[in-house]
């Protein structure tokens, strides 16, 4: 076996990576974090053992009939979709406008999209009363469908997630292989393997400066067209609600949305309990905050634009559809995913005392719920409204309420994204270490000069 040096680094930053690591190299759970796990992957354990009984029956288990094909299963792949365009947000978006205090929130947002992005494609497979046929769309693909071109770009957008949350990380895997004693050997072999032989020179860190930056400004329009196809795969179908040019930017400003709400949550969640007062202070949250309250703006208006035109129309089961949404069966979920999830943020966050971790926390929970639920409508009462009349079918077939092992099938992709979370926590740091420790000496530089 080749004998391998520790990477030498400057004194300056010697001292900043002891400090780090302190703090920032992944710690084993204690009892909490052990029961958290328990939790995750008993439930996740349930949900598949569910899935495995909607094999063996098929999909009449669930509630989905003829007129309603998609339900929570569609809703919980489009809220996935939305949840993932937190990577392009922080890790691109932000870099190439030279916002540097988003250096603690890259990995997160990174992990938050690759889970997202996998249990997203997961939902579509659970929604497939014959997933062994899978392969027929690359088979049988056709480029007129909407859905080829989804297949397409959400393959393309985990594959440059999963790049961009990898490269970045190699400084760090190659510092835990040198200097992260008392770990079992799989674990250091893991690091080593994961570190590719890097050894901090001049030329590999150019090269990995290049491929960032390559990253970084790819993942940019492939999010955009995640989004806007996956809205397409609506807008493509004549039916009430669906029937708009409106979609794309609606579907995309939702998903900025969500998404920095899903890194709000995890920077309060990290801060609390591993401790990470320092790295995610309350500077971050105030910007984020500002951030989502813009982000908030953006989407009220699309979702006034989205039903406006509509509602001044009022034409035939258009009308229908929204008096659905407005007064009807769906009014209190309407309502409330407008009100808890627009109106409040935006009045909560126009304060300053409203961006700090506990109530930014809180108002991104019901942000992202309410995302979840909105996802809902836009799926479930349109399917309910088709433009040809349903006749002559049982009464059941009319409506849509999920049943107990769609709800908690659909729950298990959650539970199984937060367990994916989680052990990236257990065995990877949150925060980037050495990029860290090189900017600490940098301000440092730059403040002596």
């Amino acid at each position: 076996m080749i004998q391998r040096n520790k990477i030498q680094y400057s004194p300056e930053i010697e001292v900043d990576l002891q400090a780090l690591g302190k703090d920032l190299l992944p710690r084993r759970f204690g009892t909490l974090g052990k029961i958290w796990v328990a939790v995750l992957v008993l439930s996740s354990l349930l949900s598949l053992i569910l899935y495995i009984g909607q094999l063996r029956k098929g999909l009449i288990i669930t509630d989905l009939r003829d007129f309603t094909p998609w339900g929570i299963y569609i809703s919980n792949f489009v809220f996935f979709v939305a949840i993932s365009l937190v990577g392009s947000l922080i890790s691109a978006i932000l870099k190439l406008s030279g916002a540097g205090w988003r250096t603690p929130m890259t990995r997160i947002s990174e992990i938050i999209a690759v889970s997202a992005i996998i249990f997203a494609a997961i939902a579509i497979v659970l929604d497939m009363g014959r997933p062994d046929r899978f392969h027929h769309l690359l088979i049988y693909a056709r480029i007129q469908s909407p859905i080829t071109w989804d297949v397409i770009v959400i393959t393309t957008y985990l594959i440059i997630s999963i790049l961009l949350l990898y490269i970045p990380m190699i400084p760090d895997l190659a510092y835990m292989r040198d200097r992260y004693h008392d770990i079992p050997k799989w674990q250091h072999k893991l690091y080593r393997i994961l570190a590719i032989n890097w050894n901090n020179t001049a030329e590999q860190k150019d090269k990995l400066s290049h491929a960032i930056a390559v990253l970084s400004v790819t993942i940019i329009p492939v999010a955009f067209g995640i989004h806007t196809v996956t809205s397409w795969l609506f807008a493509t179908t004549l039916r009430p609600g669906w029937d708009s040019t409106n979609f794309g930017p609606y579907f995309v400003s939702g998903a900025f949305m969500v998404g920095a709400s899903g890194v709000i949550c995890g920077m309060a969640i990290f801060r609390k309990f591993l401790k990470m007062d320092h790295y995610f202070t309350d500077k971050h949250f105030e910007r984020m905050g500002i951030l989502l309250m813009v982000l908030s703006f953006v989407y009220l208006y699309f979702n006034v634009n989205e039903y406006f035109i509509p509602a001044y129309k009022l034409k035939g089961i258009e009308s229908q559809h929204l008096q659905e949404l407005f007064v009807g069966q769906y009014a209190p979920m309407f309502w409330s995913v407008q009100f808890f999830g627009m109106i409040v943020p935006i009045v909560v966050l126009l304060f300053k005392k409203g961006r700090k971790p506990v109530p930014m926390f809180i108002i991104s929970v019901l942000v992202i719920v309410g995302a979840w639920f909105k996802r809902f409508l836009i799926v479930v009462p349109t399917l309910n409204h088709p433009y040809i009349p349903i006749q002559r079918v049982p009464e059941s077939w009319q409506h849509y309420i999920p049943t107990f092992q769609e709800l908690y099938i659909t729950l298990g992709t959650v539970t199984g994204a937060l367990l994916l979370i989680t052990i990236f926590v257990r065995l990877f740091p949150v925060v980037p270490i050495v990029e860290t420790a090189e900017e600490l000496e940098e301000k440092k530089k730059t403040a002596n000069e």
